[in-house]
This record gives C-alpha cells, sequence and structure tokens, in this order.
C-alpha cells in the first residue's frame, strides 16, 4: 500500500502490476473502498496493465475531509495520485460515483485520459429532488451510523436474488458499508448533491469508453447506461447478466472478459 498528502488528507492506494504496463486507475462507489477492485485488479496484472486502486478521501484507509466532498476534489486527488507516480495518462474507470469522479477527471483532464471506463454511473446534473435525498441520507448517516443503511440497501447495491445467491460477495459488500466512516460518506454525499452534468463532455470525448451496467440495476438501469453510450462518440456498451448495481463484483469474470477485450482493442499494454 502506498500513500501520499494532497489538500490536507492522507490518502492510500494501490500499484499493482507492472511499472511499464499501460495504466489503468479504477474508482470505487459510495461507500465502499478499494478492495471493491480486487477481481479486477487481478485479472488486468495477470493481462500486463498496471492497476492503480485508490480509496477516496473519507473511505477506505484514507483520511476523512468532514463537511463536504465535491466530485472536483476527488477528481484532483487521482491527479495528484499520478502526478506522484510520475504517470502523465491512464484509463480512467469508475462504478456510480466512482464513474462520476472519471467524468469529472475527464472533464478536467481530458489531455491525461487515455480512455475510460464508465460503470452503473448517470451522466446528468443531480436534480432538486436528488439534492435533498442525499442531503437527507448524509444526516442520517452522521447522526446513525452506516449500519442499518447498509443493510437497506444491500439488495439495490446487489441484484436482490445475488444476496441469497452469493453470499460471500454480500457480506464482503456489506463489509465495506459497515466499516466506512459515516462522516466520509456524508461529506461524499453532499458533494455529489452538486455535482454538475456531463453529458457535453461526453459528447466531445476523444478517446474511447466501456459503458458497463449490470441487467438489473435498479439504481442506473440500463437505459441509463444507452444514454451514456449513445452521447460518447467511440463508445462500447456491455450488459452483464445476472448482476446489479455492482457487476464487478457479482459476475467478475463477465466484467473482466469485457474489460479486457476493450483494453486490449483500445489500450494494448506491452
Amino acid at each position: 500500500m502506498g500513500q501520499l498528502t494532497v489538500a490536507g488528507a492522507t490518502l492510500r492506494y494501490d500499484d499493482l502490476g507492472p511499472r511499464d504496463g499501460v495504466v489503468v486507475v479504477l474508482v470505487h462507489g459510495h461507500p465502499f473502498d478499494r478492495t471493491l477492485w480486487q477481481p479486477q485488479a487481478a485479472a488486468l496484472t495477470a493481462a500486463g496493465y498496471r492497476v492503480l486502486t485508490p480509496d477516496l478521501r473519507g473511505y477506505g484507509e484514507s483520511d476523512v475531509t468532514p463537511g463536504s466532498v465535491p466530485l472536483s476534489r476527488f477528481a484532483e486527488d487521482a491527479a495528484a495520485l499520478l502526478d506522484h507516480l510520475g504517470v502523465e495518462r491512464a484509463v480512467v474507470g469508475g462504478v456510480s460515483m466512482g464513474g462520476q469522479i472519471a467524468m469529472e477527471f475527464h472533464l478536467r483532464h481530458p489531455r491525461r485520459t487515455r480512455a475510460l471506463v464508465l460503470s452503473d454511473t448517470s451522466a446528468p446534473a443531480e436534480t432538486a429532488e436528488g439534492r435533498a435525498f442525499r442531503n437527507r441520507l448524509a444526516d442520517r448517516l452522521l447522526a446513525e451510523g452506516m449500519g442499518g443503511y447498509a443493510d437497506e440497501v444491500i439488495d439495490k447495491m446487489l441484484a436482490a436474488y445475488n444476496v441469497t445467491a452469493l453470499p460471500d460477495v454480500a457480506e464482503r459488500v456489506l463489509g465495506m458499508m459497515r466499516a466506512t466512516d459515516p462522516r466520509g460518506a456524508a461529506a461524499a454525499l453532499r458533494g455529489r448533491a452538486e455535482r454538475p452534468d456531463y453529458r457535453d463532455s461526453l459528447a466531445a470525448a476523444r478517446v474511447p469508453a466501456l459503458v458497463v451496467v449490470g441487467a438489473d440495476d435498479v439504481y442506473t438501469p440500463v437505459a441509463e447506461a444507452e444514454s451514456i453510450a449513445r452521447l460518447v462518440p467511440d463508445a462500447t456498451l456491455a450488459v452483464i447478466e445476472k448482476a446489479g448495481h455492482l457487476p464487478g463484483a457479482e459476475r467478475p469474470e463477465q466484467f473482466n472478459s469485457v474489460l479486457l477485450d476493450f483494453l486490449r482493442t483500445h489500450c494494448p499494454t506491452p
């Protein structure tokens, strides 16, 4: 595990695979940590890619920044990590909020973005209803902690049938959610409530994008992924069957196959 200090917080990350491999940054969603990507990191490093998996500030082993943390801060943290490691360009991907952080990174650093991987995410700005919901949830997490929330949403994070069909995956996902510091989760929720619209920058993208979605995702349904894929000039859409909001965890072999096919086509590594 590596670490660096950025804007008052010490951030932890894993840097895996060959130093000369094409760099792939994988950003976890809310309220998880970098270990969400373990199946993908193993497959990509075995194929010769260098994989960076950071713990976002407020999550995992990274320091908490209380209050509100906008997606722009998370994106600049990712840029600082690349600077720290001397990496100029990278494939940048994420799931859910992590996908929005990847879109924010591309908006701010298009020349540093080699390709995008957008899993189970949404491009439009937050709605007024969504802003109110996220701020109420932030208040609740600060007051009550993560346990009740984790139990309530596990059958939406995973397809409901996978909670029982894949008990080890469900327990791993629940463990990440319960271990998250409520202050970090609340700060990210407040910042995400103010997120901008990424559709114009996606439509202007000059890099390839892989858009992935679980067939039974209730948070960001297949229609959301289809709308992103229509926006990006060079997009590949993949629907992962028998998966919900976290197909990389629920169906890692299928997810990894799609991801590696995309990378080998668009970003071959030495």
